[in-house]
């Protein structure tokens, strides 16, 4: 009997999609947290993740802010890129807020957006949106894939703009045929990118020019950005302010960055900073700026910032340098590697023993201050509760209004990466999903979201996301049934017109929270902070706590529209 030869069978090749190239590409940059939410046009990439599955953690927002905001607090406190992914049409432009802010913020994230496929882009197909023209003033970088062999270049290309020099955004979009496509081609992720070269290193003789500046000073002072922390440079900070004796005030997003309990430390400055703070900065003769912008919520009126000062400015973006205050010592530089080198200088200085003293009269003659009637709970008072509680080493996240410069006047920082807030943007409903972002960084810290009750309604959908992993974040409600910080401007420059500023209709926060199979308190009084809180910030469990205080409470001291860093009002002595 003949025997028939059985047909070969060849192993079978798996071939590989764009969406493969793409998670193959984030497994490689060390990924492992995804913040996401999936439509028509990312299918082929959410068939992906789900393959590999075991590589990722991936978070699911109800609303596509929720995501790109949690994975801005992931950046803050990681200092690793946060990724987001979105589907084309209204799932990119519902990430656009939070690009936005991560831009001004300088927040490294790296966004994929699904795109309608090549041969239909500009014809107003379903779903389509441009994002390459409406992310284009929001970025540090965009692209759109054109063929699936340079996306795993691109992807590189996107990690590295976005974590290095000035942090920021980047999107990449990604049309549906080209992560749904199958290519056996060799791929390539070498990449070289010219025209982007950011310099680390201090230029010698401006170090010299500094050096020289500071050992003429008698009225020395440092303001401290959110580029030192970026930097890694607080132990740096610390020891030259400290080594030189030199007072330290800090920009909003710069908190922590040197340590708040330490003598020279002045606190914050600007529209709500404090008195010593800002007229340390108004009466200096020399400013040395550390990683911050010099944005109008610090400056006040130009006119009247630092008049008498000379100005120098350490930054990686020289862009920022001499944009809005002349600057007679640029130094273009990394903000830990600036000051590694100028701890290693020898450097003698005048006395300047008398500013210290005029400094610290200021800081005793004018602490901030606030009403406490009894039985009334006021949110500074509150707020000293959360830092008392948590012993000053929790994360700390806000949305935008009072409650966040309440939280930035009384939360002492003294350590960095505990301070996640939206500066430049100032952006409602930032603080809750921030907070997650946060907490997943950080899984065995304290992360307390202090919120209004206006910007926690944004988000609040995202307590899904606590029940579903657990994350024990603590949601403060600071909670006057108003948005404060417009009520407050429309008592101060609107003649008390409080024209939609006051909340009608509020959720029943306590129920909210059951629904969601969460803890849920109320509290009203100081008795009820002693008697509840403690336990609620030092246990494990999530909790939402609708903390209701004064509504006519103000946040002072304030620098009014058109006024000089000199011309607070709400000052008052002690």
């Amino acid at each position: 009997m003949k025997l028939e030869a059985k047909p070969e069978v060849k192993a079978q090749q798996h071939v590989k999609t764009g969406a493969d190239l793409l998670v193959e590409a984030l497994i490689d940059e060390g990924v492992d947290t995804l913040f996401g939410y999936p439509g028509g046009a990312v299918l082929p990439v959410y068939d992906a993740i789900y393959r590999a599955k075991e590589a990722f953690t991936h978070i699911l927002p109800r609303h596509e802010q929720g995501a790109v905001h949690a994975a801005e607090g992931y950046a803050r406190i990681s200092g690793r890129p946060g990724v987001v992914v979105g589907t084309s049409g209204p799932g990119a432009t519902n990430l656009v807020t939070g690009i936005a802010d991560a831009m001004m913020d300088s927040l490294p994230l790296v966004v994929f957006t699904g795109q309608v496929a090549k041969s239909v882009i500009g014809t107003d197909a379903f779903q389509e949106s441009d994002v390459m023209g409406i992310t284009t003033p929001i970025t540090k970088h965009n692209y759109q894939i054109q063929n699936i062999e340079e996306l795993p270049r691109i992807v590189k290309e996107a990690f590295h703009i976005a974590s290095t020099g000035r942090p920021g955004p980047v999107v990449v979009d990604i049309p549906k045929d080209i992560s749904s496509t199958v290519s056996e081609a060799k791929v390539e992720t070498e990449f070289h990118l010219p025209g982007y070269q950011p310099n680390f290193k201090p230029n010698p003789l401006q170090i010299n020019k500094l050096i020289d500046a500071i050992s003429q000073a008698e009225k020395p002072v440092i303001l401290a950005g959110s580029g030192v922390i970026h930097a890694e440079g607080s132990e740096e900070l610390r020891k030259f302010a400290c080594t030189h004796q030199i007072p330290v005030t800090n920009t909003l997003l710069g908190l922590g960055s040197f340590p708040g309990n330490d003598d020279l430390s002045l606190g914050m400055a600007g529209m709500h900073g404090r008195y010593a703070a800002n007229m340390a900065l108004y009466e200096c003769d020399l400013l040395i700026n550390i990683g911050a912008r010099f944005d109008d919520r610090l400056t006040g009126n130009l006119k009247y910032f630092a008049p008498k000062a000379k100005v120098a400015h350490i930054d990686i973006d020289p862009a920022e340098i001499g944009k809005n205050v002349p600057t007679q010592i640029p130094i273009v530089a990394d903000a830990k590697a600036s000051l590694a080198e100028l701890n290693r200088q020898n450097l003698t200085m005048k006395d300047h023993q008398e500013w210290l003293d005029l400094i610290q009269k200021n800081k005793d003659d004018y602490p901030l201050w606030h009403e406490q009637p009894e039985e009334k709970l006021v949110p500074q008072w509150l707020l000293q509760k959360v830092h008392e509680y948590t012993n000053g080493d929790a994360v700390v996240t806000t949305d935008v209004g009072q409650h966040q410069m309440w939280a930035a006047q009384y939360y002492t920082f003294n350590k960095p990466n505990r301070w996640v807030t939206s500066g430049g943007l100032g952006t409602m409903g930032y603080g809750f999903p921030a907070a997650i972002g946060a907490q997943l960084a950080k899984p065995e810290g304290t992360v307390v979201a202090i919120v209004g009750d206006g910007g926690f309604q944004m988000t609040m959908q995202e307590l899904s996301i606590l029940q579903e992993r657990g994350l024990p974040v603590k949601i403060i409600i600071v909670n006057n049934e108003a948005l404060g910080m417009v009520r407050q401007w429309q008592e101060s420059f609107y003649e008390k017109r409080y024209s939609e500023s006051l909340m009608g209709v509020q959720p029943d926060f306590i129920k909210l929270a059951d629904s969601y199979n969460l803890k849920g308190y109320k509290i009203e009084t100081q008795k009820q902070v002693e008697a509840i809180l403690p336990d609620i910030l030092a246990n494990d469990e999530p909790a939402v706590v609708d903390c209701r205080v004064l509504q006519e409470e103000n946040v002072y001291p304030m620098i009014a529209p058109g006024k000089g860093m000199h011309e607070m009002i709400g000052v008052r002595p002690t």
